[in-house]
């Protein structure tokens, strides 16, 4: 209903904001996280949203990214996990660390978010694992990039990714090292491979 809301930062809450638009005050719950990347009241601010709408309320959830807000709607389809459990793994972690968690079936990393147990977050892995992929984590289809190189980039990381798993590292393995490979905007393949294998030695 509400994509989302643009207006002047008017008061920061322990878990929400509240925004001034047009002369309207919205109250928006938000992971701590993002709470923390705000600017000071009185500043223009963009969230993204979600309304979550029960019986007896109706509540906005806000995140500063599309993808923030992406990965809380994937969290809420799993059973036993609603709004204030997404909101409170996405406080405890952020969007990366937590398709990682999710990629490399890391249930311990994940239980360790208030409210979320052992077998709500094996259920989980479960659930998310195929709707967490690679390109996800690299970003392909959200960056709306039109440059011809951090094009090509996407793809030799996304090909660079797929030969390090073939090699028989987990997709959460090969995805950190050749996100941290540090190969620039040039670099080929095999040159990415190398670097992120450089990497996976050093984990």
């Amino acid at each position: 209903m509400i994509g989302f809301l643009k207006g002047t930062l008017s008061a920061i809450y322990e878990d929400r904001i509240m925004i001034d638009v047009g002369g309207i005050g919205f109250n928006v719950i938000m992971p701590v996280r993002e709470l923390e990347m705000l600017d000071t009241i009185g500043s223009d601010v963009k969230v993204y949203t979600y309304l979550a709408v029960r019986e007896d309320a109706m509540q906005l959830y806000g995140f500063i990214t599309a993808d923030c807000l992406d990965l809380f709607k994937l969290l809420i389809q799993v059973n036993g996990i609603g709004p204030r459990g997404a909101l409170a793994l996405l406080s405890s972690m952020s969007t990366e660390d937590l398709r990682y968690a999710i990629m490399s079936g890391d249930s311990k990393t994940i239980s360790k978010a208030p409210g979320i147990g052992v077998k709500t977050a094996q259920r989980l892995i479960i659930d998310l694992k195929d709707k967490v992929s690679v390109r996800d984590m690299l970003n392909v289809y959200s960056t709306g990039r039109s440059d011809t190189n951090e094009s090509s980039l996407d793809t030799a990381r996304s090909e660079a990714v797929e030969a390090l798993t073939a090699l028989g590292y987990s997709s959460a393995e090969a995805l950190k090292a050749v996100k941290e490979s540090g190969a620039d905007k040039d670099a080929d393949v095999e040159t990415i491979i190398k670097l992120a294998f450089n990497r996976i030695t050093r984990f």
